[in-house]
């Protein structure tokens, strides 16, 4: 399984970090050793909205060959909704089977039009923001519709990341991952 984890100005570092960190164990932990992943920009050079630098390690290159793509959120989302560039160029995703954000990243994977006629969420700040874009909003941490996976707000990221550990490797992959993170709370879809 390969996933693409996208990157860009202005976002909010946790919402990266908390889907990255329990789907990165899933190779780390030797559960799924065909997992394997690229941080992709459309830029060489991203900053965080506090100011964290990271590098990505694929620039501008077509999303339509992964498996799983992740976008985060952050203030930046709000410029790159009218941004046509970055748009088509996440717009490459469509062939992806799966699509994943967290927090205010729904609203960019809603501006590729990838939400229609799905329910969604973001975070609660950003609720009126997602309606144009989605079914229904709902106000949960995380939203499964199938091809499509969103999340509320920043730390809802960890438990995004958490339930796709579950979905690609089952329960039991789950809780060893969330053991292993020493992540104690146990978000359940209703």
């Amino acid at each position: 399984m390969k996933t693409a984890f996208v990157i860009f100005d202005r976002m909010t570092a946790m919402d990266f970090i908390g889907i990255y960190d329990p789907l990165s164990r899933l190779k780390t932990m030797k559960i799924m050793a065909e997992f394997e992943w690229n941080v992709c920009a459309p830029t060489p050079d991203v900053t965080d909205d506090r100011g964290l630098r990271i590098l990505p390690d694929s620039v501008g290159k077509s999303l339509g060959g992964y498996d799983l793509i992740v976008v985060p959120g952050g203030m930046g989302t709000r410029t790159l909704l009218r941004d046509g560039p970055f748009i088509d160029w996440l717009k490459s995703a469509e062939p992806v089977q799966l699509k994943a954000s967290v927090c205010t990243g729904a609203l960019l994977l809603g501006a590729a039009g990838f939400l229609k006629g799905k329910r969604a969420t973001t975070h609660h700040g950003a609720y009126e923001e997602l309606k144009p874009y989605c079914a229904r909003v709902v106000t949960e941490r995380v939203v499964d519709e199938g091809s499509v996976v969103t999340a509320g707000g920043v730390t809802a990221g960890i438990d995004l990341g958490l339930h796709l550990v579950e979905r690609f490797a089952g329960a039991d992959a789950r809780a060893r991952v969330a053991r292993q993170m020493d992540y104690p709370y146990t978000w359940q879809p209703r």
